[in-house]
């Protein structure tokens, strides 16, 4: 329990990235034998490592082909005249739904360019569409590969895909919704 507050403490307080911080408690837990090797190795869920493992290198050719970037390019044009309020509707609706088969860190790096380069042709603010985007990947609750939180927890909850998509689009939905109203607020769209 010291260890984790530990951990804890130190990712809530910035002394340490999270991923570090978690890395380092176990490492401790390990060396002080409150866990065996063994047991490290059994806790480990093997299925979400390889689905991750195997689902980068599907976001990696969506960019790489440039299927991505053209479909999110094709999108912005159709709701450029409809003001920046579509726009920034449509940059977080198609990140939403890129993150049910792209995961949300290759997501990110494929939309980054394209709100900036969005914000830069319809003169709107890049600070707003870009937390839109960001917005839209952090809250990405329909599919186990769209963030490791989700798919670790689908082996030892039970989970199956669908289940994400059931309860996850509609939290997604709430989130969208949410996000769309208050943003503009917070950010305004023309800058």
């Amino acid at each position: 329990m010291l260890i984790m507050g530990a951990v804890l403490l130190a990712a809530l307080l910035g002394l340490a990235p999270i991923y570090i911080a978690a890395v380092a408690g176990a490492a401790l837990m390990v060396v002080t034998r409150c866990l065996t090797m063994e047991e490290a190795y059994r806790a480990i869920e093997w299925k979400a490592v390889f689905l991750i493992a195997g689902m980068l290198p599907l976001g990696l050719a969506l960019d790489e082909t440039g299927a991505a970037k053209l479909v999110a390019e094709r999108v912005m044009g159709a709701v450029s005249g409809l003001g920046p309020l579509a726009v920034l509707t449509a940059l977080m609706g198609i990140t939403f739904i890129g993150t049910i088969i792209v995961p949300t860190a290759a997501l990110v790096l494929l939309m980054a360019p394209i709100a900036l380069s969005t914000a830069s042709q319809l003169q709107l603010s890049p600070h707003a569409l870009m937390m839109g985007v960001a917005m839209a990947a952090s809250a990405s609750f329909t599919s186990p590969v769209s963030h490791p939180a989700n798919v670790l927890v689908m082996g030892p909850g039970g989970y199956r895909f669908t289940d994400y998509l059931k309860l996850g689009t509609a939290l997604s939905l709430v989130v969208f919704i949410v996000v769309v109203v208050l943003l503009p607020w917070l950010w305004p769209l023309r800058g």
